[in-house]
């Protein structure tokens, strides 16, 4: 028997990122290719037209599991009867503004569209922030819509776990299938901690600890670090557009594993609302290392954190803790 077409909300949708991820979940590459889905789109009122050809060109792909498409401006028709919610849409920081500015704009932005998606969205909708802050525009959302379960509100950090990966796989010449677990720990920004003391790779005589093949701590504890955290900036640099495709697969990746769940023995990094595990404060959008199965992640319990690594997950919760002061100094 055929399923139930899955309501998916995307907003900024007239975007770069907005344009690469509405026909891979079309395609089936974030929910199955077995899951009929109906695409709602969301931009704002001077991106109208734009919104409208991205409409058409769906239409003309002729998607089989594309059973409908809303494309509007109108943030209460966007949000009605949603399952699922990817928030790209955000107010991007531009030359010669501070941060609080930014902040403010998208305070207001996530109030508003947090206050649609309580009235409207589907009861256990499931929301994935893309758009930077990511991490507090996904607590400023949890804030106005208190009907949506904590555990339902998440942020992006897939794409910096899927750059992790991408790094060890070139630095050992493996497939990138090969590389599991590594973890990006706190913000999705310049301090946020890629580890690897927990990745291995899949060789032909088994499983074996990443630190083990790299052989190079120096390498791994210094520039590997850095350029999983710039390399968003590395990217604006060589194709002068923030990253579009890697953003959109990403967070494929991010709500297909949480849907359908992760395979035995792996973990995937998500930013998932802190209950104090691994000494990180309560109350922050933070990354963590988790599992999912039937439609729930849980924080992965219990891997060692070294002294190095306990200073790096204090650094990237210190930042969280003053990004939301200053979110909330927003709200009043």
């Amino acid at each position: 028997m055929a399923k139930e077409p899955v309501r998916v909300l995307v907003t900024g949708a007239a975007g770069q990122i907005g344009y690469a991820l509405v026909p891979m979940i079309a395609r089936g590459v974030m929910l199955g290719v077995d899951q009929p889905v109906i695409i709602h789109m969301l931009d704002i009122q001077p991106a109208a037209e734009a919104l409208n050809g991205v409409k058409m060109e769906l239409v003309d792909a002729a998607f089989p599991l594309l059973k409908g498409v809303v494309a509007t401006t109108d943030v209460v028709e966007a949000c009605t009867g949603v399952n699922i919610a990817v928030m790209v849409g955000g107010f991007p920081r531009k030359e010669g503004m501070e941060r609080k500015d930014v902040m403010s704009k998208n305070v207001s932005i996530y109030k508003s569209q947090a206050s649609a998606l309580e009235k409207h969205a589907a009861a256990n909708c499931k929301v994935l922030v893309v758009a930077n802050p990511a991490n507090t525009n996904a607590l400023i959302l949890k804030e106005f819509a208190p009907s949506i379960p904590e555990k339902n509100i998440t942020c992006l950090t897939r794409l910096d776990h899927n750059r992790a990966l991408g790094q060890i796989s070139e630095r050992l010449n493996v497939q990138v299938s090969d590389v599991k677990n590594v973890i990006i720990w706190g913000n999705h920004s310049s301090t946020q901690y890629p580890d690897v003391n927990h990745a291995t790779v899949n060789t032909p005589s088994g499983e074996k600890p990443v630190r083990g093949l790299v052989k190079d701590d120096e390498w791994l504890n210094g520039e590997f670090i850095t350029t999983v955290q710039q390399r968003g900036a590395a990217i604006i640099k060589a194709r002068k557009l923030s990253s579009a495709l890697s953003a959109a697969s990403s967070a494929c990746d991010h709500i297909c594993d949480w849907v359908l769940g992760t395979p035995e023995g792996t973990w995937v990094s998500m930013g998932v609302y802190s209950d104090g595990s691994y000494g990180v404060p309560a109350g922050l959008i933070y990354s963590f290392p988790v599992t999912c199965h039937s439609g729930e992640w849980k924080i992965v319990q219990g891997l060692h954190i070294d002294d190095l690594s306990r200073k790096k997950l204090d650094l990237t919760a210190e930042e969280l803790s003053e990004e939301k002061s200053l979110a909330y100094s927003c709200l009043s």
